[in-house]
């Protein structure tokens, strides 16, 4: 199972991405890019940057 990542155009010249899940899910939205290459370079960090991220809980211990 992969996810897709959708560009749409958010303005005259700017850009923004969504990852959806399998299920149609929308699981991230990008910041807005101002041209398709830096939106690419997006796309790749978030690519390279989520198979090996850590998760960090900020919540405060003892509350749910």
């Amino acid at each position: 199972m992969s996810g897709i990542f959708e560009i749409l155009a958010a303005g005259e010249q700017t850009f923004h991405f969504r990852l959806k899940a399998d299920d149609g899910t929308v699981v991230a939205v990008s910041p807005r890019f101002r041209d398709i290459t830096a939106l690419v370079a997006g796309i790749n960090a978030v690519r390279e940057n989520a198979a090996t991220g850590f998760v960090v809980d900020h919540r405060s211990l003892g509350t749910q």
